[in-house]
């Protein structure tokens, strides 16, 4: 199932949609007619458990494309959201998580040329969050070295505490697409939550993609542009540490809980890695995409 948080007007309240072909159902309205109590929003819709996916997903099958009157909106006609406007915590921010990143990395930044042997961690803030289509802002008085990472985004839908490897991935709620944004000269004392949590520095989407229909997230194909130029492709099969690891390593300090966002780390082709170094700056377009996710395209634009 494909979900989508949606604004059908400008005055209208954020609502939960289930993208089939070129509709959304909005499922609160949806569930109504079915006698089954839907939520309206995406983190009341995860907190519901997996029999939620498939009772809705059996819903949605049995209608074939042919939905209730008054349950559904042309897609064209809506304006989407970040999948989870506002998430409950900060978002989980993986580094250094693919080889050739780690090499690039090393060359410009003050990170090592070895490999990680766990997981690198840091945080994006809620703050951080904007949907398709919003500018991400660029400060010139507190960056002038503004970078770009593609990511596949997990979104956990069972809490996980303690997680073995072989079970974490029954803990995931869906995959989504995410631009993990990067003010290189904003880092301090080697910590990255300045660098990476400013302001519309995450912009998340266009769906959430439910873990039923992407059994294996290491086999997705990752890409991003600037200004129409090639600058990463890669796999996620070329993670260091794939999916399952990572929620088994926070897990085993850290709580992880319904709604909550892990960005698995970005592929080579960063901007702080090429020589002569590359930044993005307002009047830029950004586009990345994970492939049976979707893309994401976002403007620069100059702080008020």
């Amino acid at each position: 199932m494909r979900l989508v948080t949606y604004r059908a007007t400008v005055e209208a309240g954020a609502r939960l949609g289930a993208l089939v072909d070129d509709l959304v159902v909005d499922l609160a309205r949806f569930g109504a007619v079915a006698a089954v109590p839907f939520p309206s929003s995406m983190l009341e819709f995860i907190d519901l458990g997996p029999q939620a996916v498939a009772t809705a997903t059996k819903l949605l099958a049995e209608c074939q494309g042919v939905f209730p009157i008054g349950t559904t909106v042309p897609l064209a006609n809506v304006k989407l959201l970040a999948p989870i406007p506002r998430p409950r915590k900060n978002i989980f921010g993986i580094g250094l998580n693919y080889t050739e990143h780690v090499a690039e990395s090393a060359k410009s930044l003050d990170t090592s040329a070895e490999l990680p042997r766990q997981p690198v961690i840091f945080s994006k803030p809620p703050t951080t969050v904007i949907g398709p289509g919003e500018p991400i802002v660029h400060n010139k008085a507190i960056t002038q070295q503004l970078d770009w990472e593609i990511e596949l985004a997990a979104i956990i839908g069972t809490t996980a505490k303690g997680a073995r490897r072989e079970d974490a991935l029954r803990h995931v709620f869906g995959y989504t697409v995410l631009i993990d944004m990067s003010a290189r000269d904003c880092r301090r004392a080697g910590q990255w939550i300045y660098s990476k949590g400013q302001d519309s520095f995450a912009p998340m989407g266009p769906v959430v993609v439910t873990a039923d229909e992407i059994p294996d997230p290491q086999t997705l194909d990752l890409w991003l542009t600037v200004n129409g130029v090639e600058k990463q492709r890669s796999n996620t099969a070329f993670m260091l540490f794939k999916v399952d690891e990572l929620i088994a390593d926070i897990s085993q300090g850290i709580t992880l809980e319904p709604g909550d966002i892990i960005a698995t780390g970005t592929p080579a082709g960063v901007g702080a890695g090429m020589d002569p170094q590359e930044w993005v700056w307002p009047g830029d377009v950004i586009v990345g995409g994970v492939d049976g996710i979707g893309t994401l395209r976002h403007p620069i634009v100059a702080a008020a």
